[in-house]
Protein backbone atom coordinates (compact mmCIF):
# COMPACT_ATOMS: atom_id res chain seq x y z
CA UNK A 1 0.00 0.00 0.00
CA UNK A 2 1.74 3.04 -0.88
CA UNK A 3 1.84 6.12 1.49
CA UNK A 4 -0.88 8.11 -0.52
CA UNK A 5 -3.20 5.12 -0.27
CA UNK A 6 -2.38 4.53 3.31
CA UNK A 7 -3.65 8.16 3.91
CA UNK A 8 -6.81 7.97 2.52
CA UNK A 9 -7.12 4.48 3.95
CA UNK A 10 -6.69 5.73 7.32
CA UNK A 11 -8.91 9.04 6.95
CA UNK A 12 -11.87 6.61 5.96
CA UNK A 13 -10.83 4.69 8.94
CA UNK A 14 -11.51 7.97 11.26
CA UNK A 15 -15.05 8.36 9.17
CA UNK A 16 -16.33 5.26 9.87
CA UNK A 17 -15.94 5.70 14.00
CA UNK A 18 -17.56 9.08 13.93
CA UNK A 19 -20.29 8.48 10.89
CA UNK A 20 -22.76 7.25 13.35
CA UNK A 21 -22.69 11.00 14.80
CA UNK A 22 -24.86 12.15 12.33
CA UNK A 23 -22.70 14.83 9.22
CA UNK A 24 -21.93 17.85 11.39
CA UNK A 25 -20.61 16.29 14.42
CA UNK A 26 -18.81 13.49 12.57
CA UNK A 27 -16.89 16.36 9.93
CA UNK A 28 -15.82 18.06 13.20
CA UNK A 29 -14.95 15.22 14.81
CA UNK A 30 -12.67 13.90 12.01
CA UNK A 31 -11.17 17.11 11.38
CA UNK A 32 -10.77 17.36 14.90
CA UNK A 33 -8.81 13.86 14.99
CA UNK A 34 -7.00 14.76 12.28
CA UNK A 35 -5.40 18.14 13.40
CA UNK A 36 -4.89 16.64 17.16
CA UNK A 37 -3.72 13.39 15.77
CA UNK A 38 -1.87 13.32 12.50
CA UNK A 39 1.59 14.74 12.05
CA UNK A 40 0.94 18.29 9.70
CA UNK A 41 3.04 16.46 6.77
CA UNK A 42 0.54 13.98 6.55
CA UNK A 43 -2.81 16.36 6.77
CA UNK A 44 -0.87 18.36 4.18
CA UNK A 45 -0.07 15.43 1.92
CA UNK A 46 -3.86 14.63 2.07
CA UNK A 47 -5.02 17.99 1.47
CA UNK A 48 -2.88 18.24 -1.25
CA UNK A 49 -3.93 14.85 -2.93
CA UNK A 50 -7.72 15.43 -2.41
CA UNK A 51 -7.01 18.87 -3.92
CA UNK A 52 -5.39 17.56 -7.10
CA UNK A 53 -8.35 14.99 -7.55
CA UNK A 54 -5.61 11.95 -6.65
CA UNK A 55 -7.83 10.93 -3.71
CA UNK A 56 -9.55 8.30 -5.18
CA UNK A 57 -11.80 6.32 -2.21
CA UNK A 58 -11.69 9.17 0.27
CA UNK A 59 -15.76 8.89 1.46
CA UNK A 60 -17.35 11.89 1.92
CA UNK A 61 -17.42 12.62 5.57
CA UNK A 62 -13.25 12.58 5.59
CA UNK A 63 -13.44 14.58 2.02
CA UNK A 64 -15.41 17.34 4.25
CA UNK A 65 -13.06 17.13 6.84
CA UNK A 66 -9.89 17.22 4.92
CA UNK A 67 -12.02 20.77 2.87
CA UNK A 68 -12.67 22.02 6.45
CA UNK A 69 -8.99 21.80 7.65
CA UNK A 70 -7.62 22.79 4.20
CA UNK A 71 -10.35 26.08 4.64
CA UNK A 72 -8.90 26.85 8.51
CA UNK A 73 -5.17 26.65 6.51
CA UNK A 74 -6.13 29.02 3.66
CA UNK A 75 -7.59 31.85 6.20
CA UNK A 76 -4.51 31.51 8.69
CA UNK A 77 -1.97 32.39 5.81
Amino acid sequence: MSHDTKLVYMANQIGKFFASQGEAKAVDGIANHLAKFWDPSMRRALIAQTEAGAAAGLDPLPAKAVAKIAAGMAAVS
